[in-house]
Order: structure tokens, then C-alpha cells, then sequence
């Protein structure tokens, strides 16, 4: 499905967000700190856009998908950033490897969401930092209804406009809807192992950054 919509991912993203996706990624690369020097693993990177603020602050970036149609399109863009096709539940990678790990708008699309953060929480070092990104549920009752209604109705017409496979984004709307709020998610990704979970809310809730730190010792 991602090969699919790998060609105009992200212009579709910016269109369906309003424009929001760019602010939304200033907020991941905040909250990430990266370091001249420290090992940033981004997950379900797609075309590698997410990727570019680790790059520029000094780290070495290692954009990781599923999607080797991703894959060959990030390529394309930026040959020199170190793309890797890598599946969230079996990464291939060693153990505490990682200072900071990162996934935006891709834990959602993960079969079994534990053992994603479980092999998170593996190939971070003791320490290190988990950020994720992803669509969770206003907070007010007015924007819940408005933004249900767009998911539901406007997105998938406005899919049809710009995207290569309009399909898929059908599934994104639906997928949103049933994933779990603020709340439900921290639960889940501190039965995963990780330590000092908190979230905050962006754009009313619609997106929240749950962040993480691996303990000391082994997971």
C-alpha cells in the first residue's frame, strides 16, 4: 500500500494536513534533541523527509521502513542518507545501539504495537530517548466532532485530488479513528519497558508526542 503513494507521500501529506505535517515535524525534532555525534534511528521513515532535521543537527540518521517503495523514492532524494528496509517488530540492528529512536504517523500501521516498542527499547542504549508521533484524539468535544467528520468524509475526497492511491488513504482515516487516546497509548508504551512516559498534545490533540527513556540495565 505504502509503495504505492510513495511518489507524492509527503506533497499528499502537506495538502491533508493544512500545511500542519512541517510544524508537527519541528516539534519531533525538539523533542528528539539530537546531538553532533549520537545514532538516531527513525522509524517508518518513508521517504526520508522525517529524517533531515537529525541529519542537520550532526547525528547519524538512520532512516528505517518497511516499504521498499519508500525506500527507492528517500534514495532518489537524499543518496546520501544511509536508508534501510527494516520491519518495527525484528529491526536489524544490535543491541543499544541507538541514542534516540523516533517513529511519526508509523506505529499506528504496525501489526503488533508491544513488540515494536520492545525492539525500540532493544537497539536504544540505557538512557536513551524514545519520541513518537502520531494521531490521537482531540481533546474538546467541538474539534473531536469536526475532526471525525473530516477523516470520515473530507480526507478520502480529498485523497482522490492528489494522491497516486486515494485507497490507501481511506485506511489512514480509519486507522485513526480506532487508535488508542493519550492515555491508552502511554500505558502501552510503558508495559513496552520504557520509563519517564509523557505525552503532549499538538494542535488540540490531534497529534501528541509520547516520549520515553530506556532505563539503566537490560530490558
Amino acid at each position: 500500500m505504502f509503495d504505492a503513494v510513495a511518489a507524492r507521500y509527503d506533497l499528499t501529506n502537506d495538502v491533508l494536513s493544512l500545511g500542519r505535517t512541517r510544524l508537527w515535524r519541528k516539534e519531533v525534532a525538539r523533542a528528539v534533541g539530537a546531538r553532533p555525534g549520537e545514532r538516531v534511528l527513525d522509524l517508518a521513515a518513508g521517504t526520508g523527509t522525517s529524517s533531515l532535521p537529525f541529519a542537520a543537527a550532526g547525528a547519524f540518521t538512520v532512516p528505517c521502513d518497511f516499504s521498499l517503495g519508500m525506500l527507492a523514492e528517500g534514495r532518489r532524494r537524499e543518496p546520501w542518507l544511509p536508508f534501510t528496509a527494516g520491519d518495527a517488530t525484528r529491526l536489524p540492528f544490535r543491541d543499544g545501539v541507538f541514542d534516540a529512536v523516533t517513529i511519526s504517523f508509523g506505529l499506528r500501521n504496525v501489526q503488533d504495537t508491544g513488540a515494536a516498542l520492545r525492539e525500540m527499547l532493544r537497539v536504544t542504549r540505557p538512557g536513551g530517548r524514545l519520541v513518537i508521533c502520531e494521531f490521537s484524539h482531540p481533546v474538546l468535544a467541538p474539534l473531536r466532532t469536526v475532526y471525525s467528520e473530516y477523516l470520515m468524509r473530507a480526507l478520502p475526497a480529498v485523497a482522490t485530488r492528489v494522491s497516486s492511491s486515494p485507497d490507501a488513504y481511506v485506511y489512514l482515516a480509519e486507522s485513526i479513528r480506532a487508535w488508542p487516546d493519550q492515555r491508552g497509548l502511554a500505558e502501552v508504551v510503558r508495559r513496552a519497558g520504557w520509563s519517564k512516559v509523557a505525552w503532549r498534545d499538538l494542535t488540540g490533540g490531534i497529534v501528541a508526542l509520547h516520549r520515553g527513556v530506556r532505563p539503566d540495565g537490560k530490558p
